[in-house]
Parts: C-alpha cells; sequence; structure tokens
C-alpha cells in the first residue's frame, strides 16, 4: 500500500487517494547558533558566537497531514488510538483525526507515532540542528534570522490564541528551500528535542538568561533572535515522548 522510491519522491498509494509527497533538498550550511551562545557583554563579539555547521538533508516540503497519517495507520494499525500502548500515548493522543480536515497538518501527534511513521518510509525526524537550519530561511534568503519582518511574523505567530482549526498545510509562506509553513502553522517534532533545557541556573553559560526577555515589546533585532529561539526551546523542554499537543505535528526528513 505504502511504496518508498529512490531519490526525492515518497509515493502513498490507496484505493480513494493518489498523491506524491516531495521531499528538497536543503544544502550544507553553517547557521549561528544564538540558543547556545553565551549572553555576557564579552559575548557581543562574533569570536564568542557559537556557529553550527550542518550537512546537505532532504526534508519533506509539507508537515504531514491528517490525510497522511491516516493512510499510515491504515498499514500500521498498531499506532491507532486505540490500540497503541500506553507508554506511547497521553489522553489526548490523535484527539481530532477524525473530524480535522484532510489537508490540515496532522497534531496530537506524539513523538513516538511521528518517529513511527517517518522510520515505516524508510525517513526521519530532524534534529534540532537541522530544524533550526531549515526554519531560518525566509522567502528569499537562507538565513533571516534578523530581518525584522521575518522574526515578527515568527513572534506574531507565537503569541496568537487557541485558534477553531489549523488552517492546511501549504497556507503560510514556502521558504527559498521549497519548504512551506516552517513557521505560522504549527510547531514540530525534533528527534533529539529532550536534549535542551531551559534551567535559567546560569546567567553566563547560555542564551537563555531570563532577563533578555524582559520588555519583548520593545526587543531589537538580535533580541527578537534570541526570544523566538527561547520560545521554541522552552516548549521544547516541557514535552515528554508521549506528549500530544493541539498545534504540534511534524514533518520527515532524510
Amino acid at each position: 500500500m505504502n511504496l518508498l522510491f529512490g531519490g526525492l519522491l515518497i509515493l502513498l498509494f490507496s484505493t480513494n487517494l493518489v498523491w506524491a509527497t516531495e521531499l528538497v533538498n536543503v544544502p550544507k550550511g553553517k547557521i549561528e547558533a544564538i540558543w547556545l551562545s553565551p549572553v555576557s557583554k564579552k559575548a557581543k563579539s562574533k569570536s564568542n558566537q557559537v556557529v553550527i555547521s550542518v550537512d546537505s538533508f532532504n526534508a519533506q516540503a509539507f508537515p504531514v497531514t491528517v490525510a497522511q497519517f491516516k493512510e499510515f495507520l491504515v498499514a500500521h494499525p498498531e499506532w491507532s488510538k486505540n490500540n497503541v500502548n500506553l507508554l506511547f500515548k497521553d489522553e489526548y493522543y490523535l484527539r481530532d483525526l477524525d473530524t480535522a480536515p484532510e489537508k490540515a497538518p496532522v497534531t496530537f501527534v506524539t513523538w513516538f507515532a511521528a518517529k513511527a511513521y517517518c522510520d515505516a518510509f524508510g525517513l526521519r525526524l530532524p534534529t534540532i540542528n537541522e530544524w533550526e537550519y531549515a526554519a531560518a530561511a525566509s522567502e528569499s534568503k537562507k538565513n533571516a534570522n534578523r530581518e525584522e519582518k521575518f522574526l515578527r511574523r515568527i513572534l506574531n505567530w507565537y503569541g496568537e490564541p487557541q485558534g477553531a482549526r489549523l488552517k492546511d498545510v501549504g497556507s503560510i509562506y514556502k521558504n527559498v528551500y521549497g519548504i512551506w509553513d516552517m513557521h505560522g502553522l504549527i510547531w514540530e517534532w525534533v528527534d533529539d528535542f529532550n536534549s535542551s533545557f531551559v534551567t535559567g541556573e546560569s546567567r553566563e553559560d547560555s542564551s537563555f538568561n531570563k532577563d533578555m526577555f524582559c520588555g519583548a515589546g520593545a526587543l531589537s533585532s538580535t533580541d527578537k533572535e534570541n526570544y523566538a529561539a527561547f520560545m521554541r526551546f522552552a516548549f521544547r523542554s516541557g514535552l515528554k515522548g508521549k506528549s500530544s499537543v493541539w498545534n504540534l505535528g511534524f514533518r520527515c526528513v532524510k
């Protein structure tokens, strides 16, 4: 029922559904890891900035949809709401799957289920570094992390209340790599989500300094970048593998 072809195309077949989910290439590059950079006054020099090298990888152009996850469950019923082991789900697991629009991103999905989905197609979840690297791209620039308009869009979305329903995938924006909806639609699982912790115990060795986030309405571009990253890492640090959240989904990479 589900076939994985080599190259950059995954084809999912059923009697009622035929579509292709494209994998787009993200070339290797480097990104300043402001979430790892120190925040002391001495750290303002470029020599103290932490820069991460990211190898080339292929990523799904869209987050996994409700329809796609339903097809996965047909072939892997052990991950359905009623069959999955209690160790791998919480009480909200797949809560809206039966009522959500087919083209909406699947949410209320756990890390375990997201990983199983990717594994089924010979793919995997992205690492934090890969996701942050790809998500730094705007419609026209590979690294827009210091652009006012780009950062404001992210922060405005972080401040939005829960809506009645999520928009369909492909509704927000396509970045320079051809990847849709990295910000503005859903939060996304990463493989190593639990490798970062926001403790607030050190003011000198981490960018997670709570003093940086006071007066967020008047942040400079650098502070907005830090704040946006802080919000993502704070969110991830509060998750467990069996967490299910109304606006948390995923995409796979290879």
